[in-house]
């Protein structure tokens, strides 16, 4: 009985530390330079999140919930934070499409002045939905790292992506624990 109970706790323990190690054992370490633009890819409300986290981090950020390309000059990374909010858009005065037009102009002005992209997925498994998957399935494949809520990745969506594009993969067990491996991944 104490042999089952050391054994499921060491495989519990292997487990929790498993979920900070990147798809592939990419490099995910000292990757990206500051400072780093936030943004939100949906309208949501991780954003306010991801900026917490990156000032817990001691990272140089500029959060901007619309930004635009006027506001990359100076800028070393773009993070995006993945989820779409109805009700978000509705009070910025978005629709989704506008939205993604937003996005991807963004995007296409980042890797135009050799901008990284990385991506958060904050919001688990209730910022999923099929309007945040499609803006999903357009988005990640442009960044070069994703760190997710591992609720959030409960069917393997941003694993397959991540996989067929080779792009390093986070998962963390809550919210909280993106800061580390978000603090990490910037010089």
């Amino acid at each position: 009985m104490k042999t089952d109970f050391a054994c499921a706790v060491r495989l519990l323990f292997f487990s929790i530390v498993l979920l900070a190690i990147p798809v592939k054992g990419q490099e995910t370490v000292g990757v990206f330079e500051q400072p780093l633009l936030i943004t939100s890819a949906g309208q949501n409300a991780e954003v306010q999140i991801a900026a917490v986290l990156a000032k817990r981090a001691g990272l140089n950020y500029t959060l901007s919930k619309q930004a635009t390309a006027a506001d990359l000059p100076n800028m070393k990374t773009l993070v995006l934070v993945l989820g779409t909010s109805l009700k978000g858009l509705g009070a910025a005065g978005l629709d989704l499409d506008k939205e993604r037009e937003r996005v991807m102009s963004l995007i296409t002005a980042a890797q135009k002045n050799q901008l990284p992209v990385v991506c958060l997925h904050l919001g688990g498994e209730s910022r999923r939905g099929q309007q945040t998957d499609d803006l999903i399935t357009e988005i990640l494949p442009l960044a070069k790292m994703l760190i997710v809520v591992k609720s959030g990745n409960g069917d393997g969506f941003f694993t397959k992506i991540c996989q067929s594009k080779g792009i390093p993969l986070i998962e963390v067990e809550k919210t909280a624990d993106a800061q580390l491996p978000l603090q990490k991944a910037f010089k």
